[in-house]
């Protein structure tokens, strides 16, 4: 008996709905495996890490938190990754436009009109957008792989941080500590949103889930991305233009992962240190993959993550796991959804042998 496979037709929708479903249970019942083994309690952490997050209602606003900047992040590179752009550099991205909102608030240090907050979010996706120009540029001239310009710029964006927190930006009353001056009131958004439970990130990040999906499914500019990315050939004949495409897909996941920074240090933070690199872009990868590139499925997948983060904290507490259990929970995500990938392309077909006997006589 032999297993093949065989190509699809068409990629099966089935699959690409329970694979990530099953790499959610599959990463719970090898992570309680695995910590069983180790000499924790297997059982309870997973129940802490994936459970508590959600029956316990003073932990949702922790949720929606860490949600936020995931889903925002996340849009943007779905988008790109239909095309097959695949923007590894988020997280840079997300600290450059941090950055660049934060200068604004530091340049207008006495302003409390209305319009300040909006004047920061709009340089924060400036930044973003600027910062990802450059891999944008690198491609479309010099066929430098995304992946590795993306990826590199983090690092530079990580020295960036470091210098200005560190010398020009540095808080005077700071207590010596890597830092910059906290945000004034009138630059900072509320925590949650008044008379409610929901942080304002939450909101737009639900807000852009359908303007995506919009975007995605039901305009041109949608159905040219995903020929670029599905049939290169074909979008040339159609008249896309895949230079453009490279330079749209990376602004508009710069745009969004500079966006998600400000609002982060606007609403959460109300200043920038050294800690604020969250490798939220980089975890915001996973949760476009598991959310399989669809708005309404990252926003879900979001969520899934945001769990992990919150849970993995609560674990920390309640079974004394090691720090690093959340990272663990969503590598082993990323693994199964891509593993899985095969079985939205292929089926397995089983194939069982002709007895020997039986082809001996064939043979005679």
């Amino acid at each position: 008996m032999r297993i093949r496979l065989e190509k699809r037709l068409t990629p099966s929708r089935f699959m690409q709905v329970a694979t990530p479903i099953a790499s959610v249970l599959l990463t719970m019942a090898l992570g309680a495996i695995i910590f069983q083994l180790i000499g924790f309690d297997g059982p309870h952490a997973i129940y802490e890490t994936f459970i508590t997050p959600i029956v316990a209602p003073y932990k949702w606003v922790d949720v929606m938190t860490k949600a936020a900047p995931l889903i925002i992040i996340a849009l943007g590179l779905s988008l790109g990754n239909q095309a097959k752009i695949w923007n590894i550099g988020a997280e840079g991205q997300y600290i450059i436009g941090a950055i660049a909102g934060a200068g604004v608030a530091f340049a207008l240090p006495n302003a409390a009109g209305f319009w300040i907050i909006p004047l920061m979010i709009a340089a924060g996706i400036v930044g973003g957008m600027a910062w990802a120009a450059i891999p944008a540029f690198l491609k479309t001239h010099y066929r430098v792989s995304e992946v590795l310009s993306t990826l590199m710029l983090v690092y530079v964006a990580l020295q960036v941080l470091s210098y200005l927190i560190g010398g020009p930006w540095k808080d005077p009353n700071g207590h010596n500590f890597p830092q910059t001056p906290p945000l004034t009131a009138a630059q900072q958004l509320p925590h949650v949103l008044p008379g409610t439970a929901i942080p304002p990130g939450l909101v737009v990040a639900i807000v852009l889930t359908l303007v995506f999906w919009l975007l995605t499914t039901r305009s041109v500019y949608g159905f040219s991305v995903r020929t670029v990315g599905a049939a290169p050939s074909a979008a040339r004949y159609g008249g896309f233009d895949a230079s453009r495409t490279v330079w749209t897909t990376l602004m508009i996941s710069g745009g969004m992962a500079g966006l998600a920074g400000i609002l982060e240090v606007s609403s959460q933070l109300g200043q920038i240190n050294l800690g604020f690199p969250s490798g939220y872009g980089f975890t915001a990868i996973i949760v476009s993959f598991l959310g399989r590139l669809n708005p309404i499925g990252v926003f879900l997948a979001g969520l899934i993550l945001a769990v992990t983060y919150v849970g993995g904290q609560v674990a920390q507490t309640a079974v004394h796991v090691p720090e690093a259990t959340a990272g663990i929970f969503q590598a082993t995500m990323l693994f199964f959804i891509l593993a899985s990938d095969i079985l939205v392309r292929y089926r397995l077909r089983v194939i069982r042998d002709a007895p020997r006997v039986a082809r001996a006589e064939a043979v005679a």
